[in-house]
């Protein structure tokens, strides 16, 4: 729950564009777990979420002054899916015969033999689980990868969606339609890590 002391978004932009640093450390700090997580999900390796990542921020800071207002969120996870599209060309062009099999280090997700505890083979399991579906995100075209993480990993409408990646609503839609029957099938093709019971395609936002 937000703290009703703490300033909103607006207040904060408003302040940074009048070259208040603190402001702007506020907004780094607000909003840098959600801009991480889109970077690392996007590009599958922390090293270049983080990269990514700092570049958003640093981008975001340089163009403030052109931000006509609106969601600050939506604007910023624009900038940081744009950055992290620029991260993997120049890392495929760093090295071009790299697969993208290469990337899936699942810095995030160490996948461990599990221990006696109690809970530890059912908590193994599900980080097998969340690797598996890391794994397929990235198999998806950057847009499909884009718009389904936004959606169902991000919580965003469509309609916030099409803003971030400035499409059409219905553009945003297909995309995540193919993407997630995309991921579909690896629940289907893995049902012993997975619930099949519970459905990926999701209701109207």
């Amino acid at each position: 729950m937000a703290d009703p002391f703490d300033p909103p978004d607006e207040r904060l932009v408003s302040l940074s564009k009048d070259g208040s640093l603190g402001a702007f450390n506020s907004l780094v700090e607000r909003h840098q777990t959600a801009v991480y997580n889109l970077c690392l999900r996007l590009l599958g390796q922390s090293q270049a979420a983080e990269d990514a990542a700092q570049e958003a921020f640093l981008s975001a800071f340089r163009a403030l002054p052109s931000f006509a207002g609106g969601s600050f969120r939506s604007w910023l996870l624009r900038i940081a899916a744009n950055e992290s599209k620029d991260e993997l060309r120049r890392r495929r062009r760093k090295d071009a015969s790299a697969s993208l099999s290469l990337m899936y280090d699942n810095t995030e997700l160490p996948l461990e033999p599990p221990d006696a505890a109690p809970g530890a083979e059912l908590l193994y399991e599900r980080k097998e689980a969340a690797a598996a579906i890391q794994h397929a995100l990235l198999e998806l075209p950057f847009d499909q990868r884009q718009a389904v993480i936004l959606c169902d990993l991000q919580g965003l409408a469509y309609d916030e969606v099409a803003r971030v990646t400035g499409s059409s609503l219905g553009t945003v839609k297909s995309r995540i339609h193919r993407g997630r029957g995309r991921l579909r099938k690896v629940v289907l093709k893995n049902p012993e890590l997975f619930d099949v019971t519970r459905r990926l395609d999701g209701g109207e936002r």
